[in-house]
């Protein structure tokens, strides 16, 4: 994904919004909007963010596994499957 190509000011942004909200929901590319030549904000449609969101709650699940299997806390796969045999799901 090229960002260089899609950067516009926020002057594009206020008047072109509805195209680019089409544009966004087709292509799913983000878009920088910039006001007095600074990158401020990043504007990406729905399904790409909450794609986002769910990877990074992924990624951060996956970092405290990592924490705790440095700390020791952790058992074996054999024993909880043992301990998952014992219960009587009727």
């Amino acid at each position: 994904m090229k960002l260089s190509t899609q950067i516009k000011p926020i002057s594009y942004l206020k008047s072109h919004a509805a195209q680019i909200v089409k544009e966004l929901g087709e292509s799913r590319q983000p878009l920088v909007i910039t006001q007095n030549g600074e990158a401020t904000m990043v504007v990406i449609d729905v399904k790409s963010y909450e794609e986002r969101e769910n990877t990074l709650a992924l990624l951060k699940l996956l970092a405290i596994g990592n924490s705790q299997i440095e700390q020791g806390k952790f058992r074996d796969a054999e024993d909880v499957f043992a301990d998952l045999d014992k219960i009587d799901l009727q």
